[in-house]
């Protein structure tokens, strides 16, 4: 087999030095425009993880590698003068120097060809000749983008500058430091990669990142500096960690991560074949890792499934199918780390402990959970800071919303059942409201409750335009204030617009009733998925104004029924959520065109619910703060319409997104919605409940801690285990208030033991 490698770096030399390792007979040849000494950067991140399989797939580099290596275990942050440290966090990192001399070495002795100063030829031409053409040539990869009709590749830059640059410091931890300028916020990463030889101060070398917004870069005047003043101004910003040292450049230079992503990462020619490896495939920013330590696991993979797999079309189907998924979790951390700080300035005003606590924790793979194994007494001090009693998790605190006290942050979100006989509860919601509110959450919210016969969106669902319908609420508050008294029950108020008169989920979601359908009415006449769905009628003012008295009487029957918060539902495509959106709203009249004029409707609708809900019970509203779909509501809309609400006196914001046009294309991913409340949050201070995906203790103590959210509903674990917060509370070792077992449950407040294996174990040794 004849194979040939397009870039001499990290990624595609120890590909190659693999290939050729397993297989001696292969031909394996790599090019590489630069001279061998040179590169960028300095230091090199690599986890214990990749160094295991390093040392798995070839003990020669290992043990080259493992002679260099700088280890670490603690993260200093820096942040108005106040350092705080965490231990038990386990970096190793070493030169970009001595890492490609160790390959370029390694790759000699086992026969394969390197060819510096000298430029690839074309891939597709490459494949004429070889059997495989590896294309690790980078984030801006020539063959990628010759082949991008196959790959399909997605770069998207993002809106912080930085810069890589290096210091002799007696640095002994990963090192993040926050300046406050007149400019605005700038942030610095910096990590030791070398020791220099036995000095005496204990110096190291350090990789030192200097980032910041592209228009606090552009204000401060880094746009008009060369390199070698580009440094010298970014040692006088972080004087904590750098104290004067002079900062080393390498083809140092300021630039904006771009995210790269691509469908396919294989192309198959005839008679050879391409496959991208390292940043030409992928990119995940350097805040949670290293591009290289990618690099190097896509070429484990690599070499691990041409052996695995006696084709080679069916190797690099492997290689693709393995890796695209770990690229993709990857990459959700490395976004959610980015946009951390590319929203540095929402955060720092908050305590310090609790600042830490949310940087260490902003890409959601570090939590509270792992961090307190780490370092309890971090966690502890940050629990302390933040007024949690000691011994209780974050979720396991009260929370006061007007009159009303929650007894935990757990809410049991709300969710269609289907189940309703013309709008009446009966049995079924009896006991599924009834079983979650004795499994512990704090509030327990009940489905949509539709407000008038045509705004339900299915005929199984709930309503309260009528008596019945009140007195069935009505038994299911009472059931739960006697048989869990300091549970809360809310109930969501809303209408189905442009999205009802549809069929049961199980049945077809969304799609339209095979008979018996009612006409529908909605903001613009404008059908939620066009050629399937009924197309609504545009309300006029004499309909909206019977459908606000229908929320204002429903609302008054929610207060005798006895719910104990209310909640307008204004996301989700749902009638007020249209009028919100832009790709719904299409209306010339007062209640279209800007965002002011399209929040009118909705907020006339609180008001009036308002004006009836009792003053002294909570209400709270539901937006979509993103449709995921060009030209729809933005980060930035959801802001102004939070802000409206609050303003309008909505004491908490429930923050979801989408399912307001059918065309959306959600970023799905664990608590994907959250960073949308935590923005309403820190941005506002308006109290938020977190929504998305959320699915462990450990993801709401995090938030909760961080101070991301005040709230987190659930829904789907509610649906897996009624007593979910109970089972939280005895999985933590928590008894207290927080979690309160009904009396008849209490003999099973301990997880029962699964079998022998769980018993004391002899001690067999010394």
């Amino acid at each position: 087999m004849r194979i040939a490698v397009v870039g001499g770096g990290p990624g595609g030399l120890y590909a190659a030095l693999l290939l050729k390792r397993l297989d001696p007979g292969r031909r394996v040849t790599v090019w590489e425009r630069n001279a061998p000494d040179e590169t960028f950067g300095f230091g090199v991140v690599l986890s214990d993880e990749t160094l295991g399989g390093i040392e798995n797939a070839d003990p020669e580099v290992y043990a080259a590698l493992r002679g260099h290596m700088v280890r670490w275990d603690a993260i200093d942050i820096v942040h108005r003068g106040r350092t705080l440290t965490s231990r038990g966090h386990g970096f190793s990192a070493l030169g970009r120097h001595t890492l490609l001399a160790v390959l370029h070495e390694r790759c000699r002795r086992l026969g394969v060809e390197l060819r510096f100063r000298s430029a690839a030829p074309p891939a597709a031409e490459l494949a004429r000749s070889h059997d495989l053409v590896v294309a690790a040539d980078g984030v801006h990869s020539r063959t990628r983008a010759a082949h991008a009709d196959t790959f399909r590749p997605r770069l998207r830059t993002h809106r912080c500058r930085y810069i890589w640059l290096a210091a002799d410091l007696p640095l002994d931890a990963f090192r993040f430091e926050i300046s406050e300028t007149p400019h605005g916020i700038w942030q610095l990463h910096a990590y030791p990669y070398a020791r220099l030889g036995d000095d005496p101060a204990g110096r190291s070398a350090c990789t030192v990142i200097a980032e910041a917004r592209e228009e606090v870069w552009r204000a401060a005047g880094f746009d008009a500096c060369d390199e070698q003043e580009s440094a010298a101004r970014v040692a006088a910003l972080f004087p904590h960690t750098l104290g004067g040292a002079a900062l080393r450049t390498n083809n140092s230079r300021w630039d904006a991560f771009r995210t790269v992503t691509n469908d396919r990462w294989v192309h198959t020619e005839n008679p050879g074949s391409i496959v991208l490896l390292g940043d030409a495939a992928h990119t995940a920013h350097f805040s949670i890792g290293s591009g290289t330590k990618l690099a190097v696991e896509d070429a484990l993979a690599l070499a691990a499934c041409l052996e695995e797999q006696p084709r080679l079309s069916d190797a690099l189907a492997a290689y693709e199918a393995e890796r695209q998924p770990v690229v993709r979790s990857t990459q959700r951390a490395a976004h959610a780390s980015l946009t951390w700080f590319e929203e540095l300035g929402t955060y720092t005003g908050q305590p310090p402990r609790r600042f830490a606590f949310n940087l260490l924790t902003r890409s959601r793979r570090v939590t509270h959970g792992n961090l307190r194994l780490r370092d309890r007494a971090f966690v502890e001090a940050a629990e302390a800071e933040a007024g949690t009693p000691p011994g209780t998790p974050p979720m396991f605190t009260p929370f006061r919303l007007r009159g009303l006290t929650l007894r935990n942050r757990v809410v049991v979100s709300p969710m269609d059942m289907y189940r309703a006989r013309d709008g009446v509860p009966g049995d079924f919601h009896l006991v599924h409201l009834g079983a979650r509110a004795l499994g512990g959450a704090g509030l327990t919210m009940t489905e949509m409750v539709c407000v008038s016969p045509r705004g339900r969106i299915t005929p199984g669902c709930t309503g309260l335009w009528s008596d019945e319908q009140e007195a069935a609420w009505r038994r299911v508050a009472d059931f739960v204030h006697a048989q869990s008294p300091t549970a809360a029950l809310g109930v969501q108020l809303g209408h189905s617009g442009r999205k009802g008169s549809t069929r049961l989920m199980w049945e077809g979601m969304d799609e339209p009733l095979p008979t018996g359908n009612w006409p529908l009415g909605a903001a613009s006449p404008l059908p939620y998925r066009p050629g399937v769905s009924q197309t609504p009628q545009e309300l006029d003012a004499r309909q909206l104004a019977q459908i606000r008295q229908q929320f204002a009487d429903c609302a008054g029957r929610a207060a005798r029924a006895g719910f104990d918060l209310l909640e307008l539902h204004c996301a989700h495509g749902y009638l007020l959520s249209g009028f919100l959106s832009p790709l719904t709203n299409h209306r010339t009249d007062g209640y279209g065109g800007d965002l002011d004029a399209r929040l009118r409707y909705p907020l006339e609708v609180f008001d009036a619910v308002r004006d009836v809900w009792p003053r002294q019970r909570p209400m709270t509203v539901r937006i979509s703060a993103t449709d995921w779909a060009d030209g729809g509501t933005t980060g930035e809309d959801a802001l102004r319409i939070a802000a409206a609400f609050a303003e309008h006196g909505a004491d908490a914001v429930d923050v979801s997104t989408g399912q307001v046009v059918a065309h959306e294309q959600p970023e799905r991913g664990r608590s994907y919605q959250t960073p949308y409340a935590d923005r309403i949050r820190n941005v506002l201070g308006v109290p938020v409940i977190a929504v998305g995906a959320l699915s462990s203790w450990d993801d709401v103590n995090s938030l909760l801690l961080a101070g991301r959210a005040d709230l987190c509903a659930l829904a789907r674990p509610h649906l897996y285990d009624p007593h979910w917060t109970l089972h939280a509370a005895a999985e933590q070792d928590y008894s207290g208030p927080g979690a309160p077992w009904p009396e008849p449950y209490r003999a099973g407040s301990r997880k029962p033991p699964t079998g022998r294996t769980d018993g004391p174990r002899p001690r067999l040794e010394l």
